[in-house]
């Protein structure tokens, strides 16, 4: 049996979007809207996800303290109030995404310094083998786009969270009155209900050598906007929405049909999509 154990640590820095290789056109052309020549700043988190049996000794799949020192010393040392672009070698001339930083916090963790805690392998069947391996990594950048790696399938995604408010009622014309209250309950309302949903989108690709970017954050965020938020938001999901019409609107038809909207087109790969209802109820749709 394997247990998997995640720990986070924060830590606050400076970057741009700004090559100085190349012209300020170039740079705009480049970046888009991200481009400066001026440094802003992030509150980061990030969390490390790590794989192994427990030690029967000590209860523990590892030392959550020799985790924590191994972060402060090869990552948060690193980062903590310091300017990526000017203090950080390897990205004097690599933009610090979240993609790239993702690839170098890897490639931090998982240095060969004799006897390192963190290793990663693979079994035929792609199921980590004995020890204790490095699985998963997470980067927030906000609160609301966060990237993450997968070290065991060596796929990485970026998630941006979304929110729009809708009302709708639950009710199915293939049941009596009494059996849709019966199902339903109170999202039965005659008058309907309403929800603040919260909307994440995720999508992978290939990270651009010169931008250092899977995707352009500022096409994902209008193509959402056109076809889910201008759409549903403020809107009765049973009225207003076309491709809803005639369906019961229950958070997993929602979702399913939000994926449909956004499948081919948003840039790079829609991987999954993912539906808060409530912060209890959340609906998860992949292909």
């Amino acid at each position: 049996m394997r247990v998997r154990m995640t720990r986070r640590v924060g830590f606050s820095s400076g970057h741009r979007y700004w090559l100085s290789t190349l012209t300020a056109q170039e740079n705009r052309a480049l970046f888009g809207a991200w481009a400066s020549p001026y440094s802003h700043g992030h509150n980061y988190f990030l969390e490390v996800t790590v794989d192994g049996v427990v030690d029967e000794s000590t209860g523990m799949v590892v030392n959550i303290k020799r985790v924590d020192d191994l972060l402060k010393d090869r990552i948060v040392s690193q980062f903590e109030g310091k300017s990526i672009n000017d203090e950080i070698s390897a990205f004097h001339a690599c933009s610090p995404t979240v993609e790239n930083i993702l690839l170098y916090i890897r490639q931090c963790l998982l240095r060969d310094e004799g006897g390192d805690l963190f290793t990663v392998s693979r079994t035929e069947g792609g199921e980590p083998s004995q020890q204790v391996h490095l699985v998963h990594l997470r980067l927030e950048e906000t609160p609301l786009f966060h990237g993450e790696l997968d070290l065991l399938e060596n796929k990485m995604t970026l998630t941006r969270i979304y929110e729009f408010a809708a009302s709708h009622r639950l009710n199915s014309p293939q049941m009596s009155e009494a059996e849709n209250i019966a199902l339903f309950g109170k999202c039965n309302n005659e008058a309907g209900h309403g929800h603040n949903y919260v909307l994440e989108v995720t999508v992978g690709g290939e990270v651009d050598d010169r931008t250092g970017m899977m995707v352009d954050i500022e096409r994902l965020d209008h193509v959402v906007k056109e076809r889910v938020l201008l759409r549903y938001d403020h809107k009765n999901l049973d009225v207003d929405v076309p491709e809803l019409s005639g369906r019961i609107t229950t958070s997993e038809v929602v979702a399913s049909t939000i994926f449909a909207q956004l499948d081919g087109s948003v840039p790079g790969r829609l991987e999954k999509i993912k539906l808060f209802e409530t912060a209890r109820n959340a609906f998860e749709v992949t292909r």
